[in-house]
């Protein structure tokens, strides 16, 4: 049944994905610029607004009216030049284009970097709130912890991993991917033959699911990935008894084949889940933050404090622990290290792929969304502690809130930066980092 549910993801779902958005789009948004009580803006959507896309000759290429989120697409036959034009008429009463959105706006052939071009409105006067420094490092704090967290959920596996195996596992970033996109397929594409489960609340008939279904479904086909990279690839490389470089030379192109072939099937924008994708914003004293970050943060500190307790506690975290200080010794006193390894690897495989989720909840989904993590993830385990779980605990999320906290002073483009450089400055000044035990070596 695993392999059946692999085989729908990562065949038939993504080919029905693509089919559907095989044409180019307009996506139009109007929303209104607000302030609430306590002085502070917030944008909200405005529905009912006529929307009318024409093309370079003047032809009516689609008229809608946006939805309940301040949202029309319009889909276009090609990638050319159009025109959008926003008809005033229908706009709420008392409400009018803010003085620097005009009404009609151009769209060019070269703005069509993806399939979908964005275009936005604004109602009210533009509002720029000033913050205070304490309010702009507040901000970069919080989101900084909630990255913290999710990279900290995505080194346990890849410590681990290395731990037990002593493996650098540099494919383990599109494990990250997988989880979000089989999420997105189970919530956004669907599954036609699930459809007549549509009896069961949260199932469609459609064959989509709800997020709340959907996120442990790709969890679970996480850990069934990881499982079936170390039963059919890893496993047997090891009993053959393959050198570590080898076997790491064979996770850089099985990262590059994974990542060129989610690019084949998912394309290359970013699409949101179907759930959650607009939210207002709570105001928690200097920050910002939505349900949705604020639901993921806690769940994902949850779920990293029961793997620490399960680490330090249950059996299986004491032989995880045992093998990964001394797989000789470990086998010696009766341990199963091959056992080990592969309850290893699909923890670690369900872990990556909720952290894919939960990235994909906070910056929606992408072919490369776990490529772009990697390096931090490894960052991360290197300042913690090489093969430590609980070091990539604290090393991930040291560096999840290193890289938020710099964009105050970097350019955002360059955030991740310091966070490479502390890698560089560990290996050189503390090669067993935070936690890491210091070994004699030759």
């Amino acid at each position: 049944m695993l392999l059946i549910a692999l085989g729908s993801v990562l065949g038939f779902s993504f080919g029905t994905a693509k089919a559907a958005d095989d044409g180019y789009s307009i996506r139009t948004q109007v929303r209104d610029q607000v302030r609430t009580p306590d002085g502070k803006a917030d944008n909200q959507p405005l529905p009912g607004v006529e929307i009318t896309v024409t093309d370079a000759n003047g032809e009516i290429v689609g008229v809608g009216l946006t939805d309940a989120e301040g949202v029309v697409i319009v889909s276009v036959p090609s990638r050319a030049d159009y025109t959008v034009s926003l008809n005033e008429g229908t706009l709420p009463s008392g409400k009018k284009l803010d003085t620097k959105t005009p009404a009609v706006q151009n769209i060019l052939t070269d703005s069509f970097v993806t399939k979908t071009k964005v275009v936005t409105y604004f109602t009210g006067e533009s509002q720029t709130v000033s913050q205070s420094g304490f309010e702009r490092v507040a901000q970069r704090i919080s989101d900084g912890i909630r990255l913290g967290l999710i990279l900290a959920m995505c080194s346990v596996g890849l410590s681990l991993i290395f731990g037990t195996t002593g493996l650098t596992n540099f494919a383990h970033g599109e494990i990250v991917t997988f989880g979000g996109i089989a999420t997105f397929v189970f919530n956004v594409t669907g599954l036609t033959f699930l459809g007549s489960l549509s009896f069961i609340p949260g199932i469609h008939p459609d064959g989509t699911f709800h997020i709340f279904w959907a996120a442990p479904l790709g969890i679970i086909l996480g850990g069934g990935f990881g499982w079936a990279l170390n039963n059919r690839i890893f496993g047997p490389l090891r009993r053959r008894g393959v050198g570590l470089v080898t076997q790491m030379v064979l996770t850089v192109g099985l990262s590059i084949a994974l990542r060129n072939f989610f690019l084949s099937r998912f394309e290359g924008r970013t699409r949101p889940f179907s759930d959650f994708s607009l939210q207002r914003s709570w105001d928690l004293g200097p920050i910002n933050i939505t349900p949705r970050d604020f639901v993921v943060s806690i769940l994902s500190l949850l779920i990293l404090v029961v793997t620490a307790l399960g680490l330090r506690f249950t059996r299986l975290g004491k032989a995880t622990r045992a093998v990964s200080d001394n797989p000789d010794l470990a086998s010696a006193t009766g341990i199963d290290s091959e056992k080990v390894i592969r309850l290893v690897w699909i923890i670690g495989g369900a872990l990556a792929a909720t952290g894919g989720v939960f990235r994909g909840l906070d910056e929606q989904v992408s072919f490369d969304m776990g490529g772009r993590l990697l390096f931090l993830l490894f960052a991360g385990i290197t300042l913690g502690g090489l093969g430590s779980a609980f070091g990539a605990l604290v090393g991930g999320f040291v560096v999840g809130v290193m890289v938020e906290v710099s964009s105050l002073v970097v350019p955002t483009e360059l955030k991740t930066a310091p966070a490479l450089l502390v890698l560089i400055l560990v290996l050189l000044l503390r090669p067993q980092g935070i936690l890491g035990r210091a070994q004699r070596v030759g």
